[in-house]
């Protein structure tokens, strides 16, 4: 039986510090990214990216604040509502992987956190057009 992984992410990448940079520095390159802006509303831009910090803070064995305010997380449905092609994944990607390179990281963290936006950013995916 393989041994399970109990390592506190949310602790080994910095705790909170670390997270509201990460999200800061992403939501700084979607501001500016063509296709991804028109996907945030000026008035929810802020709360989006809170929504994303509790939710990237929580995942990774941090508070449940995201659990407490907004539920289950239900990723596919609550981006049900975007378009998300190849185009939107690549270009949030992009934004993540300058987001993430911005960050002081041991490598071996920085691997397991990229591996899993990428995968997250596959599953979301529900669109084949762009």
């Amino acid at each position: 039986m393989a041994e399970r992984d109990t390592t506190n992410y949310y602790e080994l990448f910095g705790g909170e510090p670390f997270f509201a940079d990460l999200v800061s520095q992403f939501y700084a390159r979607v501001a500016t990214n063509e296709i991804l802006r028109p996907m945030y509303p000026d008035e929810d831009m802020a709360g989006a990216a809170h929504r994303l910090q509790t939710f990237l803070a929580q995942y990774w064995g941090g508070p449940t604040t995201y659990q407490e305010e907004r539920g289950h997380p239900r990723l596919r449905m609550r981006h049900a509502g975007f378009k998300i092609g190849p185009a939107a994944k690549d270009a949030w990607l992009t934004c993540m992987r300058q987001a993430v390179e911005g960050m002081e990281m041991q490598p071996e963290a920085q691997e397991k956190l990229w591996r899993y936006l990428e995968g997250a950013a596959e599953h979301l995916l529900n669109s084949f057009e762009d």
